[in-house]
């Protein structure tokens, strides 16, 4: 398959064997367990995709520190801890393919989602840090940051909300709350062509290291990086101010 050619197939739900194993995230251990039971089961395991993640909203400022320990547990040091298990025998193996779930909003977060993309940046680094090391293992790593999809996300099920902000927040806090509530249902994604993205992706013989899912994800992605470039150049005299001069 083309890397660039968007998936053709379609999925097949009645196909091939399913194995379930159970973990919690939270709990130290579990992750890992599941790790090896999953490659006792299997024998081989060339894909491994963390999707595991909920979501934090609302103002950092009133986000208790539960919160943001559970979030940090299970969207970035539960896919870290399932990634340093699955390492050594993916090393063994000399190939392997693990891609990270991660969100547009670790590279362009919006008003009222900045522990949520802070977690996700936090596994963006951690992909392209990792891509790095195992590279010449014959390991490829890519980090997959998706858009606004119709899943259950922004339900009660899949994000918390930070307690009642101040009023000082209305204009930011307040706008993004009322708009998340409209939001559930209507999002521009659909699930089933990000799956057979994600399977175009994995059967690539050369896949990115970074991957955007979705139009709206492409959109904030561009806007960002042209501020950061437009940035960039209007304090790039104080950037190089600072390097030691020549006698």
């Amino acid at each position: 398959m083309e890397p660039h050619a968007p998936p053709s197939f379609s999925l097949d739900h009645h196909c091939g064997t399913l194995h379930v194993v159970e973990a919690d995230l939270v709990q130290a251990g579990s992750a890992e367990a599941s790790v090896v039971k999953a490659f006792d089961l299997a024998g081989r395991i060339d894909v491994i995709v963390n999707n595991a993640g909920f979501g934090l909203l609302g103002a950092v400022e009133n986000a208790s520190e539960r919160d943001v320990e559970q979030l940090f547990a299970v969207d970035f040091f539960a896919p870290l801890r399932i990634i340093k298990a699955a390492l050594p025998r993916l090393r063994e193996q000399r190939c392997g393919h693990i891609i990270n779930i991660t969100s547009i909003a670790g590279r362009a977060p919006t008003t009222g989602t900045a522990l949520y993309a802070s977690a996700k940046s936090a596994l963006e680094g951690l992909s392209m840090g990792l891509a790095l090391e195992v590279a010449p293992l014959g390991v490829k790593v890519t980090a997959v940051a998706p858009g606004s999809f119709r899943t259950e996300f922004l339900s009660s099920k899949s994000a918390l909300q930070s307690a009642a902000a101040d009023a000082a927040y209305s204009e930011t806090i307040g706008k993004s709350a009322a708009a998340f509530k409209t939001a559930d249902g209507r999002q521009t994604g659909d699930p089933e062509l990000a799956a057979k993205a994600i399977i175009a992706l994995a059967d690539s013989e050369d896949p990115p290291l970074h991957l955007l899912l979705g139009s709206d994800a492409l959109a904030r992605a561009r806007a960002k990086l042209g501020q950061v470039v437009d940035e960039m150049a209007k304090w790039e005299h104080i950037t190089r101010s600072t390097d030691f001069r020549s006698e």
